[in-house]
């Protein structure tokens, strides 16, 4: 609004007219200035409805194609952008706003990361781990630059994009391996290593990022020192002041609630007072708190709130990504097939050298072969800095969008990759476990009892076999690919041949062809790139006379497994079922302290492969 007219300027009687009234003057500037204010008002919140309408569209179409619902909001933000159809207006109020959802967003990453998990990380995945990350990372930065991109104060592009390319998502990686019951696979478990050690890293990063500008030894030192120091504070509270206070205020969820938020942005405004990133700051405030027993309630009402800011973050991030031209299209195929042959690169030969055979290395390093959320957050803190262009940003969204589709299908077939990768590298001499003990060379000694696949219950078959009927032991043989399974099982003296059960080459191979007994204990659910059924038919080809025993989980499995030639088929729920009974009666009985005591005794007493 113009300033009003200079009084002075005019004559008395002019002066006398229209010289207002103290309090009309008022209420006509409160009046104008309050309907500026509603049409501001409107219009960011008119911008905040079309965001999340059309992120929740673009969420709903995702779902339906099973798409990452991420790049739902990123294509929702790109769509109703400068770029797209313009219907947001007030980019910078959204983006300001959704700075709250990138602060809680790491808040609950930082929640969920296990301290435990990191500090007792195996010598499989802190070795792998710090291979793929500083490994991938030099490496990025040293093909970006060639490319051309800068690395020098001011501008960063090659080395934000190094980074962002050593990062791998988790919330694709961890629901999809969820889904296929791989988390408790060797690969599964080497995955999610990798991925905390990737979290941790991100952590040290966005600590030195806003120093990245005019980097030195002294204040990357002074940086370190900061984030020594706020960690320090953060853990001291959490360790002797937060439990105290978290008791007192048990009893009132919303004051949990509260105090949780409260914790998170404290921490995020004393990053930002030390001169580190509030991000970093909230990220260490869920580590920090991550131990709490009230971090379940917590993480569940934060969820809710986080899920509206961590969306329209995601659609500001799509607004600026730029025009897809030929630049950042072809960028972004670079980069993502870089991420991809840096996953291979960096991965495959340390688990291979660890003797993990070529099926973990390769999947472990498939597993890991996508943009994680996190390299956009980086980025956008890159951007927001002043480091990176908005084309970087946009190179990287789009590999995002590209590599999220392929893994989603890639890890869904993983088991024709394999194939195709492990065919691979023997053709070119690189020989896997069971070819480097000799395997290969010549049929192995037949076996008369043959166990396809080793999870849980072959554990505890091999137990009560050991305990009851050792002798036979010497007339068993195993066919498994988890190596630590193979090295334990040939320590306690079991025949063990390195293969996948579902390569009829390697049933033929291990001597199945002249077995009497054959058991799969493996449902269809864990067994990889077969089922029963498949399993089944080729063991009938290969030997027509053996007593074959295999599982079922569904009724209307069992008469196509009869009628496929099983001896017999196991149901195990049938088991559980009637076990299930018992300990209804005992506990109506009230004797299920017995059959405790009982269950207690017998688990000290087992020393299985597979506790």
């Amino acid at each position: 609004m113009g300033a009003l007219p200079r009084r002075t300027a005019l004559s008395p009687r002019r002066r006398h007219q229209v010289r207002p009234l103290p309090f009309l003057e008022f209420a006509f500037l409160a009046r104008n200035g309050f309907l500026n204010s509603l049409v501001v008002g409107h219009h960011l919140l008119t911008d905040i409805a079309i965001c999340i309408v059309a992120a929740w569209l673009l969420a709903v179409a995702a779902q339906i194609l099973k798409q990452p619902v991420i790049l739902a909001y990123l294509v929702a933000g790109f769509l109703v952008g400068p770029v797209g159809i313009g219907l947001v207006k007030d980019h910078e109020s959204i983006a300001t706003i959704s700075e709250l959802g990138l602060i809680l967003l790491l808040y609950m990453i930082g929640l969920e990361i296990d301290l435990k998990q990191i500090l007792g990380a195996g010598r499989a995945i802190t070795l792998t781990g710090i291979a793929q990350i500083f490994g991938g990372g030099i490496l990025g930065v040293i093909l970006f630059r060639a490319l051309g991109l800068p690395l020098h104060p001011g501008a960063l592009d090659a080395l934000y994009l190094a980074v962002a390319a050593a990062l791998s998502s988790t919330v694709i990686v961890i629901k999809i391996l969820y889904d296929k019951h791989e988390l408790e696979t060797i690969a599964g478990r080497i995955t999610v290593g990798i991925l905390v050690l990737q979290d941790l890293f991100a952590v040290l990063f966005l600590a030195i990022e806003p120093n990245l500008s005019a980097p030195s030894a002294a204040l990357l030192a002074q940086s370190f020192v900061k984030v020594f120091i706020l960690i320090a504070v953060a853990f001291s509270m959490s360790r002797f002041l937060l439990p105290t206070l978290f008791r007192v205020i048990a009893q009132l969820p919303e004051l949990v609630l509260v105090g949780a938020l409260a914790w998170c942005f404290l921490l995020a405004g004393l990053a930002g007072q030390f001169g580190l990133s509030r991000e970093m700051g909230a990220l260490v405030a869920g580590v920090a708190i991550s131990a709490f027993p009230y971090t379940l309630d917590v993480t569940a009402k934060v969820t809710s709130l986080r899920d509206f800011f961590v969306t329209l973050f995601f659609v500001a991030l799509g607004m600026k990504v730029p025009e897809p031209t030929a630049y950042p299209l072809n960028g972004s195929l670079i980069f993502a097939a870089f991420v991809v042959a840096s996953r291979l690169l960096t991965i495959f030969p340390v688990l291979h050298w660890m003797r993990l055979g070529h099926r973990a290395s390769l999947l472990s390093a498939i597993n890991l072969s996508q943009v994680s959320e996190l390299s956009l957050v980086v980025l956008a803190l890159g951007l927001q800095s002043g480091q990176i262009s908005q084309t970087t940003v946009g190179i990287v969204s789009y590999a995002f969008a590209f590599l999220a589709i392929a893994s989603s299908y890639a890890l869904a077939h993983t088991d024709a990759l394999l194939r195709y990768g492990i065919a691979s590298l023997q053709r070119i001499g690189l020989k896997d476990l069971g070819q480097r003990n000799g395997e290969s060379a010549a049929p192995v000694q037949p076996r008369r009892i043959f166990l396809l696949g080793f999870s849980w219950t072959a554990s505890s078959l091999l137990e009560e076999i050991s305990r009851n009927e050792p002798g036979l032991l010497k007339q068993l043989a195993v066919i498994d690919f988890n190596p630590h399974v193979n090295q334990e099982l040939l320590r306690r003296g079991v025949r063990v041949i390195y293969g996948d059960v579902s390569q009829r080459e390697t049933l033929a191979h291990a001597g199945v062809g002249q077995a009497e007994i054959i058991i799969s204990t493996l449902p269809n659910t864990v067994l990889k790139g077969t089922n029963n059924l498949r399993l089944l038919q080729q063991l009938r080809e290969i030997n027509p006379q053996a007593q074959v025993i295999v599982h079922a989980e569904l009724f209307a499995d069992v008469p196509k497994l009869y009628d496929a030639g099983a001896s017999y088929v196991c149901v195990s729920r049938l088991i559980e079922a009637v076990d299930l009974l018992g300990l209804i009666r005992a506990a109506s009985e009230k004797e299920l302290e017995h059959k405790r005591k009982l269950l207690d005794r017998e688990l000290a007493d087992r020393h299985e492969v597979i506790p």
